[in-house]
């Protein structure tokens, strides 16, 4: 696979498909991203920006593996976006502590660190005195909590921002909105994408539309992937510098400090299809879970809510590789690990499209999934 004689379309102008994009273009690929709302936005701009592979609990080794050769790009991705397109992306990676606030919950955490440390994950366990230390915020009811390093944030909505300049520096031409897209294909190979703007020839076309990479026209049923959307909601609330000092999970959400004065709640887990509106029973049992670990946020201001379909998949596994067609290559089911596995997705993506080798691409290769079988093959 590879994009000598045709430009490379990518489908989806979100945080990996612009990741996608950038990584390409660097490359030196001519590049083109369809959308169709604005670059930036949907699970991208809805998410909370979590860099959080440790307190997912993810048990898949090879996904886990994944995030942490992900993580471990952060840095040095952020500083190649910021570089190139003007806009600073901040990561903050000084480590995010859960909080327990009864003894069978800090039971359980003591149990999590040292399966942690089994695995080789950096984890500290603190009394009561240590949590407060390290979380003034937490209410006076915390029993203990664990701090495990190495793990944090990026403020995804600048980072989409500033992922748009960079791939504009770079050549990269958005279109969007588009609101009449379909790819079009022969019985063997894709040939570009058709919109209400016209044709663009293509030689590679990279699916990363998200929750909705299932329902691109002009697939065929036999390339498609098998994703569904699952909805989470979110809140922020007014909070003073410096209120929160790092990432706090609690029961039932978790806590994402701004350094615009924002204090992120979130978030639901919820199958709605393709719902994506904000109920008053998502926003309030976020709100009862925050003010029950941390009461004082109680007296700040509500200053938003949202909601996004994050992409999942059947054996929680994201697509990442070719499809059963020619040209086309999946990139998308990521679920709650979306903006954490964007460079590394970028740069599988990249080394596929470049130089036609998927050996790296076994286990997130979308053939293992038939779209509308249910059926998974071994990893």
């Amino acid at each position: 696979m590879t994009s000598r004689g045709g430009d490379v379309a990518i489908i989806g102008g979100g945080l990996i498909g612009l990741s996608i994009a950038f990584e390409l273009a660097e490359r030196g690929a001519t590049v083109r991203v369809f959308d169709r709302g604005e670059p930036g936005r949907g699970a991208s701009w809805a998410g909370a920006g979590m860099l959080a592979p440790y307190a997912e609990r993810i048990e898949d080794e090879a996904l886990l593996s994944l995030c942490r050769a992900s993580l471990e790009r952060y840095p040095e991705f952020a500083a190649r976006i910021s570089d190139a397109g003007g806009v600073k992306v901040d990561v903050a990676l000084d480590g995010i502590i859960e909080a327990a606030f009864d003894e069978t919950q800090f039971a359980a955490l003591a149990e999590v660190a040292a399966e942690g440390r089994a695995r080789g994950i950096a984890c500290e366990l603190l009394d009561r005195r240590e949590a407060i230390l390290a979380e003034p915020a937490l209410g006076r009811t915390v029993t203990g909590a664990i701090l495990i390093p190495g793990q944090g944030y990026v403020d995804n909505r600048r980072l989409g921002r500033a992922l748009l300049a960079a791939v504009r520096a770079r050549g990269v031409t958005i279109h969007a909105p588009v609101a009449d897209l379909r790819v079009e294909c022969d019985e063997r190979r894709v040939l570009g994408v058709r919109s209400e703007r016209g044709f663009a020839p293509a030689a590679v076309i990279v699916n990363a539309a998200g929750a909705w990479a299932g329902t691109i026209a002009g697939i065929p049923p036999h390339a498609r992937v098998a994703v569904h959307p699952v909805k989470g909601q979110m809140l922020a609330l007014a909070a003073p510098a410096g209120f929160l000092h790092r990432v706090t999970w609690l029961p039932g959400a978790y806590l994402v400090p701004r350094t615009d004065g924002r204090l992120l709640i979130g978030a639901t887990v919820e199958d709605a299809g393709f719902d994506e509106r904000v109920t008053a029973a998502g926003v309030g049992s976020l709100l009862q879970a925050a003010l029950a670990g941390a009461p004082s946020l109680g007296a700040f201001a509500l200053t938003e809510t949202w909601a996004g379909l994050r992409p999942g998949s059947a054996d929680g596994r994201p697509f990442i590789g070719p499809a059963a067609l020619d040209g086309l290559v999946h990139a998308t089911g990521h679920y709650r690990n979306g903006i954490l596995l964007a460079p590394e997705t970028a740069r599988l993506v990249s080394n596929l499209v470049e130089t036609g080798d998927a050996s790296e691409l076994r286990p997130w290769l979308p053939l293992r999934m038939p779209a509308g079988t249910g059926r998974t093959l071994p990893a």
